[in-house]
């Protein structure tokens, strides 16, 4: 285990995380609950489990259905309160995440505000053009003053938790026994097929409860894009690795990113950067070097759909860095047709909960 001496700062979190769980769990902190369906996704780990491509998923599944309303944070956004996200934001006005989700779904109501309970309330404002059906709340298992009717745990197959500990010593954002909150538990990044013998170790893993779904997804990589007004890839990129690639990340987990991509070329050269990072005009000029440096024949830099929103704040970006810039979509894939279970859970909780709302709304107007 690393940083074993943080252990005793991880004892004294444990107990502080454990004691708010209790005055949820007791009543004594109260919870909102909101009188349209509310599903929440998160995690109990810190880094990346791939949130926002089963954010994604959802808002797809639901959207030609329902009003669909996301509500993020907005991590490391540079302004503060509620606020509605259009295609023409900012990631240092709204976040990162919050803006790929616009630009993948622009007919949803995509919003940040580091208050969930005041996020809900604007958006159910009725003077909200879109007042929606259904809200998403990203990154919110820990956000226990909004009572979600489904809860989403997503858990990394490649990073588990049984034998993680407690921040800061670990990864573990609350104790593993959390997991009990959890309506459906959804193991991420998985290789394409996992075993029988494999699922039982990790239902045994996540101590399952009889009232729990659990599923197993991978990531699906798309083509290759550009990230600007470039032109498309020749098919040879795809067949006879002869493109050195410069692969720029800025994300928490980018090892299946590096992992897919070796498929395709022999030459790969890796810029790695935090999670969420801005990059700043000397790193852009780093990075041009690097590229320079791979020689002269067909090279591309490739990097992720998230960091292209937070490239895009750089003013004055080298035509050179643009022109040469793609990025690798990813989206979320059930695996063993499990996608025909979710789907029937979440639109069936999102269905009945909607009507249910509409017949108290009527029942109140014959009152009034």
């Amino acid at each position: 285990m690393k940083y074993l001496f943080l252990l005793p700062v991880s004892w004294i979190y444990g107990l502080v995380v454990y004691i708010r769980n209790q005055m949820y769990d007791l009543g004594i902190l109260k919870t909102k609950e909101f009188d349209i369906p509310v599903i929440s996704i998160g995690n109990i780990t810190v880094g990346g489990t791939g949130k926002t491509p089963q954010v994604e998923y959802l808002a797809d599944l639901l959207k030609d259905k329902y009003e669909v309303a996301t509500l993020s944070r907005g991590y490391k956004r540079k302004t503060k309160g509620f606020r509605l996200v259009e295609t023409a934001s900012t990631a240092a006005e709204v976040g990162d995440e919050p803006l790929q989700i616009k630009n993948h779904y622009p007919e949803i109501t995509v919003s940040v505000c580091e208050n969930r309970v005041a996020g809900v309330e604007k958006l159910l404002n009725p003077t909200n053009p879109k007042v929606p059906d259904v809200v998403i709340l990203d990154d919110a298992f820990q956000h226990r003053r909004i009572t979600s009717g489904i809860n989403i745990l997503l858990i990394d197959y490649n990073r588990q938790i049984s034998a993680d500990t407690l921040l800061p010593a670990g990864r573990l954002r609350e104790g593993v026994a959390q997991m009990r909150r959890a309506n459906i538990i959804v193991f991420t990044k998985c290789p394409n097929e996992v075993t029988p013998i494999m699922r039982r170790i990790l239902q045994k893993d996540v101590r399952l409860k009889p009232y729990q779904n659990l599923f197993f997804t991978t990531l699906k990589h798309g083509d290759i894009e550009p990230a600007f007004d470039g032109l498309a890839l020749e098919k040879s990129f795809y067949t006879d690795k002869g493109f050195a690639l410069l692969v720029l990340t800025g994300i928490a987990a980018p090892t299946l990113m590096y992992n897919h991509l070796r498929q395709f070329s022999k030459k790969i050269e890796i810029v790695s950067f935090p999670d969420h990072y801005y990059f700043s005009g000397s790193d852009i000029q780093s990075v041009l070097h690097k590229f320079e440096a791979l020689g002269t024949g067909r090279k591309i830099i490739v990097t992720t759909e998230k960091d292209v929103m937070r490239l895009m704040d750089i003013p004055d970006l080298p035509a050179e860095f643009k022109h040469n810039l793609y990025y690798l979509p990813v989206k979320v894939k059930f695996l063993d047709e499990g996608d025909n279970e979710f789907n029937k859970k979440i639109l069936n909780y999102v269905g009945e909960n909607k009507s249910n709302r509409e017949l108290r709304t009527r029942k109140n107007k014959r009152n009034a």
